[in-house]
This record gives structure tokens, C-alpha cells and sequence, in this order.
């Protein structure tokens, strides 16, 4: 199904001049096309300009043209394309002038036609632009290779949608116009042999502005420019990367911030209804921005939106456990006990770090033991299993939202598009064998086995050396906390600057905060090096088609991304703390610096630091990045072009000084979403606000997106995409490993387990279960049973004993310092928990995921009538044109029969 708008009325056609033979050029082959193929123009058309016949109209002259024109000259052909370049010279610059003057000739042989812009009339007086338009025979052509769908009749299938809830959403809603720019239709991949199928009232209407720009990328793709050391060269992506021109791209419509003559000026519709910031609580208009960037970009804006929506409901709920953590926080029964200065103030803690630091009393603790409360409570237990169905239900009911895009913007048959299954270039250039390929039995560029295998190694190793430089840095920055703890505590011991803050501000908090802000500078300064390391790699591996480029580049970067920012995370969660040895025989890192211990309430909150420092972190410097430096380029850009008349300032000018979005734009606004998804997803149980950071940050990120798109970027080249791709598998295993994670933070970074064990098998107080806990978690320790290296070096309380965090029996026990009964008792209570909450959550999962079908009935149905439509309206034509033949010309017999059985076939197939 598709949408189409309706034409304007008396404008004049564009004709063409085809010579006799290139008149029955028509492409027969999708994967090669030769000038005899394509339609094309009258010979002898130079590179500067090409000669057209056109039918009542006259010239416009230039200075008589807006500066906002999006068209030739003529002032009635439409520019879909342009290319620009400089003079140079020297050597170089005579094979980049050859370069040009063939490819252009061979753009034309194509049938394109060409106008150039003299240097002396732009803006910098250097820069030659050519502007490029797609005839009518042209489009139809090519529309009919890319099996492009097209309306052929009225979508007869009306949705019916509740008044109340009309009502209840229409603050949220935008202009029916702009939310539906064009009417339903149903639609058939494009036949140029039969037009008249098609809902064809204006030519130059009928093929969107997107539809025009994606035939003309296709075309400048696969034209050649002559041949260079034995092999045949081609493609726009060559000439630009080799200078011989500047840029490529397609056209604005119009500015963003003011409407032109043009009767659609979308873009500025976009800016006004969706890039703006005031309108962050209306809907997107997903119809419009397909129309207008392509499906590929639509697809991502979908997605987004349907996060966000998603995440309204876990931020909602995160919000609430938070609040039930703060509520609670003062009915803590072992903050109570920390803070009591008759049962902590009275427990001596062992130091905790060897000979500097000293012995301390627990209630100083006792502020953060009392904010660890606000994330490690029971609410945290019924988080952690609610995300888990939470993620389940956002893939699943994702796949319903893209089964029914896929419908309605004419991808339910698609296939994956020309430019992305066809070999790349640079695949052509570095294969030197050739080898038939079976399908289309023509000879292909084909890369040796044993050449593939050594880049494979090589591009594996140096992944593996990159992973190993993130985990070398997590060690060092473990190393950092290790020796920074040491000086934190000796400095805050006795300094009375900081007495006012010495309850919040405790050592082991200072060294988790420094640490977090050292990581998260690391991890930006590797993720730097690494996206270039990435595209290096993975341009030396020589991936055939384009598709496979970006799924590998995909793989490395998210797979890089995933251990620089969730390492450190990792860490803190299920490393640290939890193999510390105990007074009397520490481990120690490297033989040398002893592993850190968690404080007396758990690691939790030391978890929840580090996760909002490099989320909140990650999340600022993407929008500033993303944002703030096109918009500083552009300024610099924009400055210059001040100083030169405004009218000669044209659409194509103000375009080039626009930056490029590039074809791995959506990759990083969609690596960026990913990995924020991980974090709101893996490490959940530690921070119920995450979600809630997420959905403000998205919320945000829709609209930088769009004004980046709408007045930053130029036009992309619209493309096609049924999916968010590899992105979908990607999502799958994150939710899966999310169940584990959240199930193994609840089991050994909280204290949940170890209380709810106390709880019902340890208590001794009924009418209060949970006093008592503190002491029970805490071991003790004979001071004089430390070894050289961990006795401290002052001793001014004359402690005799301390007490450390572990389950361990007493000095003078026959089992002195061994694990008591208590320890084997909450480890399976913690095993025991893992299994059963992921075996909950995992059946939950594989319930809904069979419950809820990817593709809706409704839908369905509609696929089906539109087949059946289509298929209806083709017999139909088909048995019309038989009719017609046979009225016009005296067939034999045989063509009765013809006429009978073609028939009896559209009778069959209605009946079907």
C-alpha cells in the first residue's frame, strides 16, 4: 500500500530525442547495464549543458530565477541530483577533467540530462555545479528495475478508530496534511509496458522527489568513466573519492525556516511540525519523513519513537520503586543499625586497605548505607523481573509495528535494494581473479580463499588486541582505585576542611566517583581510536556487496562498544568484593595490591555510581557531539557566505555547504541507542531511574535527530529498508543476557538474599526478624592474627578485634576462620534464586513471544486483499488487451482458445 498525491494541472511534459537504436533500449538485466540498454539522448550533447526539445515554454533567464529553484533553467525540469567540482592544475588535474568529460558523456548516453553552473556564478567564484534531471522514459525505466511500487487503485479498506480516544490523544496529534501527506493506494511493481495500470494523472508527480533522487543515485553508481591500468572504472563513489569531484547529492526542496513558490515544501513542513523542540509531545510524522528521506531513515524514526513510547511505561515503574525505596528508606531495620551508635558506632571495622589505613567505626557509613536503601530493596527484586518481561513485550510488539510499516510503505516483497546486493567497488578493484557465478553466469571479481583466510586472521587479532587494551585499562583503572583508596582515607581521617561533608563524602565513595569520571574519559578517548580502527579492518577484509560491509562493521564496532562501556560495569557488579580473601590471608592483584572490599551495606551502590556517571555521561556528550559540531561547521560555512551577493547564492550552494550524513550516519545514531539499551537493560536491578534517564534522553534525541537532519545535513540519497537489520538480533541478545545479568545483580551485588535468608532461617527477634542482621553478616578478626604486610601502622583505639564482612567462624573456634554453615546456606539461596527467576522470565518470554504474532490478522488480511487486487487488475488488463487485438486483426482459432483460457484464468483467480 502507498500513498500518492495528486498533481497540478496545465504544466508542460519534457520530451525526448532518442536515436533509433537506443529507443528500444530496455533493461533486461538487473545486475548489468550497457549504454545500448538505457534510453538515451541525441548525440553530439556536450558535458557543460544538454540539448533539449522543449514543447511551448521559453528560456527563463537566470537572474530572473529564485535562488530557492530546485530547477533547471527552463524554469519546468526538475533538479534531482548534483554534482560539483573545482578546477585544478598540473597533471592530476587533466585525468580528473578526462574523468569528468566521460562520465558525463556516458550520464547522458543514459539518458540523464545535464546543466552546469559556471564557477563565475557561485558563491566562492571556484565551484562548478552540475545539476542533473531524470527524464519520464528514464524513471519509467529504471522504475521498473528496481521493481519500485507504484498506486494503481484506491484503498478501499477503512480504519475504524474510537472517538473517545480521538479526543483523549488529540493534544498529541499533528494536522491530518502532515501526518498523511498522500491518500492510500494500492500498489504493483512498476510495468513501463503497462502504464496505463498505474494512477498516472501528472508525470512529473507521479515519481516523488525521493523516488527520483534513489533512480538517479542508482544510475551514477553503476555509469563508467573509462578505463584505468586494464580495468573498466565506475561509480559516483570513485570520482569522489579520488577528487575528481567535490560532491554528490540530492536537493532540499526548499529552506527549512521559510516556505519557496513550490507547492510542497517539505522540508520545511518537517522543521515546523517535528524538528522542533516545543513539539517534543506530539507524534512524528513517520509518513512524511519516509516520503521525503526514504524508508531507511523512516524505519529508524519508527523504531525510536516506539522505544521511547515503551519506555514511558519502565520509567514510570522505575520511578515508583524509587520512590517506594525513599519512602521506606527511615524503616531500614539494618540502616538503623549502622547508624545506632550503641551497635555501629560500637562495631570496629578492620581497615581496608593494608598498613596506611586505619580501623573505623561502622555508623560512618551510616549515610550511604541509608541511599544503598533507596536501590537495594525489595522493590528491586520485582524490577529486575519486571524488565525482563518488560524488554520481551518492546521486541514483540516491535515486530507487529515493522510488519505493519512494512505494509504501508510497500515492503512486504522487498527485496534487499540494488545499491546495497551489488558489488562494491573497492571489492572489484583489490580482486584480481574472476571467477562465473552460477546464478547469473557472467564473470565476477572473486577473492582467493586463502587470501580471504589471512585478512580474517589478521582483522581477528587486531580485535582481540583492541579488546585486550579496553580490559588492560579496566585493570588499570581497578589498580587506580586500588592505591587511590589508601590516600582518600589518610587524607579524610583527620582533615577538618571536610568534617561538614565526612558522612556523605566517605573514602570509598570519593575513590567510586574519581574512578567512574577516569573510566568514562577512557572509554570516550578509546571509543575515538577504535571507529577508525574499525572501518580500516573492515574495509582490508574487501566485504563483496554493501550489506555485507556494514552487518561486519556492525558486528566489530557493537562488540568493541560492548566491552568498553559495560566492562567496568561488570566489574563492580560481579568482581568486585567478592574475592577478597579475608584479614588473615588477603588476595591480592598482581601480588601486590590488595582487591577491594564492598562497603558494609554491599557494592550496590557503587554499581548505581558508576552506571549513571557513564550513562548520564554518554548520553550528554552524544548530543553535544551529534549537535553542536555540524552546527559549528555550518555557522563557519554560513559566515563566509555572507560576503557575497545574496542571489547568487543559489539552492545548490546553500545545500554543499551543508554536511554530508554519509552512508554510516543511521549506524551511529543506531549504535548509540543500542548501547544505551543495554545499560537500561543489563544492569537495571542497580538503578530503577535508568529507564527514566533513557526516555528523557530520547525524548531529547528525536528532536536533535530531526533539526539535525531538517538544517545541518544535505538531502541523503533515499533508500530502502523492511527492518532495523542486524540491529534486530543484536536487541534479541541483549534481552537475553539482561535476564542473566539482572538475575545474577540481584543475587550477589544486593543484599537481598543474604536478608531474606537471615529473615526466615536466622532470626531470633520475632517481633522484629531483621534486627540482629548487621552483626550476623560480620565475621570476626583478632588483630594480632594479621600478617606483616596488613597491619596497620597505628593502632590509637588499642583495637584487639575487628570485624569484616563475611561468614566466617571466630578465632578460638575449632574451625577458626573457615565458612560457617550460614555462607553454603545463602550461596544456594542465591543459585537457587538465579535458576528460578530466569527460568520464570525465560518462559515468559518464549509464552509471549508465541502468543503474540509477529504480523497482526488485520494486516494480514490487507496483504492479502492487495494481492488479490493487484493480481485481479493485471488478468483484467491483460484480457482487455487480448480483446483489443483481437478486434483489431483476424487471429486463427487458436487465439479463441487464447482468449478462453486467459479467461477462465481470471475467473479461477478471483475465485481463489
Amino acid at each position: 500500500m502507498s500513498r500518492s498525491g495528486h498533481r497540478g494541472e496545465d504544466e508542460t511534459l519534457i520530451e525526448m530525442t532518442l536515436t533509433g537504436d537506443e529507443s528500444n533500449g530496455a533493461l533486461k538485466d538487473n545486475s548489468s547495464i550497457t549504454d545500448s540498454e538505457l534510453p538515451g539522448n541525441s548525440e553530439g550533447l556536450s558535458s557543460t549543458e544538454s540539448t533539449f526539445l522543449i514543447s511551448n515554454h521559453q528560456r527563463i533567464d537566470k537572474n530572473e530565477q529564485s535562488k530557492d529553484s530546485v530547477f533547471f533553467r527552463d524554469g519546468i525540469r526538475r533538479i534531482d541530483f548534483i554534482l560539483s567540482y573545482t578546477e585544478e592544475t598540473g597533471k592530476e588535474a587533466e585525468k580528473k577533467a578526462e574523468r569528468r568529460k566521460d562520465y558525463e558523456l556516458n550520464l547522458q548516453k543514459s539518458g540523464l540530462e545535464l546543466e552546469t553552473e559556471d564557477k563565475k556564478e557561485s558563491e566562492n567564484g571556484k565551484t562548478y555545479f552540475i545539476k542533473i534531471h531524470a527524464p519520464w522514459e528514464v524513471l519509467t525505466t529504471y522504475a521498473e528495475v528496481l521493481n519500485i511500487k507504484m498506486p494503481i487503485k484506491a484503498d478501499d479498506l477503512t480504519e475504524e478508530s474510537g472517538n473517545l480516544l480521538k479526543n483523549v490523544l488529540k493534544p498529541f496529534r499533528l494536522p491530518h496534511e502532515v501526518m498523511y501527506p498522500e491518500p492510500d493506494y494500492f500498489t504493483a511493481p512498476f510495468q513501463k509496458g503497462k502504464q496505463e495500470l498505474f494512477r498516472i494523472e501528472d508525470r512529473e508527480q507521479f515519481f516523488t522527489p525521493s523516488i527520483r533522487n534513489r533512480i538517479v543515485y542508482y544510475i551514477l553508481s553503476r555509469c563508467h568513466y573509462g578505463d584505468e591500468e586494464g580495468k573498466k572504472k565506475f561509480g559516483i563513489k570513485r570520482l569522489l573519492s579520488n577528487g575528481s569531484y567535490l560532491d554528490a547529492f540530492p536537493l532540499h526542496d526548499s529552506q527549512y525556516c521559510k516556505k519557496t513558490d513550490e507547492k510542497n515544501c517539505e522540508r520545511y513542513t518537517l522543521y515546523t511540525h517535528w524538528a522542533k523542540f516545543t513539539h517534543f509531545y506530539k507524534e512524528q510524522p513517520l509518513d512524511l519523513i519516509r516520503k521525503y528521506y526514504g524508508e531507511k531513515i523512516g524505519i529508524y524514526f519508527a523504531w525510536l519513537g516506539f522505544y521511547t513510547e515503551m519506555l514511558f511505561y519502565a520509567a514510570v515503574v522505575g520511578f515508583f520503586c524509587f520512590l517506594y525505596g525513599c519512602i521506606t528508606m527511615d524503616d531500614s531495620i539494618s540502616s538503623k543499625e549502622i547508624c545506632d551508635p550503641n551497635i555501629g558506632g560500637q562495631i570496629i571495622m578492620c581497615p581496608l586497605c593494608d598498613k596506611r589505613c586505619e580501623f573505623w567505626r561502622l555508623n560512618t557509613t551510616c549515610e550511604p548505607s541509608q541511599y544503598s536503601h533507596m536501590f537495594d530493596n525489595v522493590a528491586t527484586l520485582f524490577f529486575a523481573i519486571f524488565m525482563g518481561i518488560w524488554v520481551t513485550l518492546f521486541l514483540e510488539f516491535w515486530k507487529r509495528r515493522q510488519a505493519r510499516l512494512e505494509y504501508e510503505w510497500d515492503l512486504v516483497d522487498f527485496e534487499e535494494e540494488q545499491q546495497q546486493l551489488q558489488l562494491r567497488p573497492e571489492y572489484e578493484s583489490k580482486c584480481t581473479e574472476k571467477k562465473k557465478n552460477p546464478v547469473t553466469q557472467e564473470m565476477e571479481p572473486y577473492l582467493p580463499p586463502s587470501s580471504k583466510a589471512v585478512r580474517f586472521c589478521f582483522s581477528g587479532a587486531t580485535v582481540l588486541f583492541w579488546i585486550a587494551l579496553i580490559i588492560a585499562s579496566i585493570i588499570a583503572i581497578i589498580v587506580y582505585r586500588l592505591w587511590v583508596y589508601a590516600a582518600f582515607a589518610s587524607i579524610m581521617e583527620n582533615n577538618q576542611t571536610l568534617a561538614p561533608v565526612s558522612n556523605l563524602l566517605t573514602p570509598q565513595l570519593a575513590t567510586s566517583v574519581t574512578a567512574s569520571v577516569l573510566n568514562f574519559i577512557t572509554i570516550m578517548i578509546l571509543n575515538f581510536l577504535y571507529e577508525r580502527v574499525a572501518i580500516w579492518i573492515t574495509d582490508m577484509e574487501v566485504p563483496r556487496t554493501h550489506l555485507e560491509y556494514e552487518n561486519r562493521l556492525t558486528m566489530k564496532m557493537f562488540l568493541f562498544q560492548f566491552v568498553n562501556y559495560y566492562s567496568s560495569c561488570f566489574y563492580v557488579a560481579f568482581f568486585k568484593g567478592k574475592f577478597v580473601g579475608y584479614p588473615a590471608d588477603y588476595t591480592y592483584l598482581f601480588g601486590q595490591w590488595r582487591n577491594e572490599e564492598c562497603d558494609p551495606a554491599g557494592c550496590l551502590i557503587e554499581l548505581t555510581t558508576q552506571l549513571t556517571i557513564v550513562m548520564a555521561g554518554k548520553q550528554i556528550w552524544g548530543n553535544i557531539q551529534e549537535a553542536f559540531v555540524p552546527w559549528t561547521w555550518n555557522w563557519l560555512k554560513r559566515r563566509k557566505a555572507r560576503n557575497h551577493p545574496e542571489n547568487l547564492y543559489n539552492r545548490w550552494e546553500q545545500d554543499g555547504d551543508l554536511q554530508n550524513f554519509g552512508s554510516l550516519g543511521l549506524f551511529y545514531e543506531y549504535l548509540e541507542m543500542v548501547v544505551q539499551f543495554g545499560f537500561i537493560t543489563l544492569f537495571v536491578a542497580s538503578f530503577p531511574l535508568a529507564p527514566l534517564l533513557a526516555l528523557l534522553n530520547n525524548i531529547l534525541e528525536i528532536r536533535v535527530d530531526a533539526w539535525k537532519l531538517t538544517t545541518l545535513f544535505k538531502r541523503p540519497v533515499a533508500a530502502k529498508a523492511h527492518s532495523i537489520g542486524v540491529w534486530q538480533e543484536i536487541l534479541n541478545s541483549i534481552a537475553i543476557l539482561s535476564v542473566v545479568t539482572n538475575a545474577f545483580i540481584v543475587a550477589f551485588t544486593s543484599d537481598m538474599i543474604p536478608r531474606l535468608v537471615y529473615y526466615y532461617a536466622y532470626t531470633q527477634d520475632t517481633d522484629t526478624p531483621m534486627s540482629g542482621y548487621i552483626n550476623s553478616s560480620l565475621s570476626v578478626f583478632n588483630v594480632a592474627d594479621f600478617k606483616e604486610q596488613s597491619m596497620p601502622t597505628e593502632n590509637d583505639m588499642n583495637v584487639v578485634s575487628c570485624r569484616y564482612r563475611d561468614y566466617r567462624y571466630p578465632p578460638g573456634h575449632e574451625k577458626e576462620y573457615k565458612t560457617t554453615m550460614q555462607y553454603w546456606h545463602i550461596l544456594a539461596a542465591k543459585m537457587a534464586f538465579i535458576i528460578i527467576m530466569e527460568h520464570v522470565v525465560f518462559l515468559f518470554k518464549f509464552f509471549v513471544a508465541w502468543l503474540i504474532p509477529d504480523v497482526s490478522s488485520e494486516v494480514k488480511a490487507r496483504v492479502k486483499r492487495e494481492k488479490f487486487l493487484t493480481q485481479k487488475i493485471l488478468h483484467e488488463y491483460e484480457l482487455e488487451m487480448l480483446k483489443e487485438k483481437l478486434c483489431n486483426k483476424s487471429q486463427p482459432l487458436s487465439n479463441d482458445k487464447e482468449f478462453i483460457a486467459t479467461k477462465g484464468k481470471v475467473e479461477l483467480s478471483a475465485s481463489m
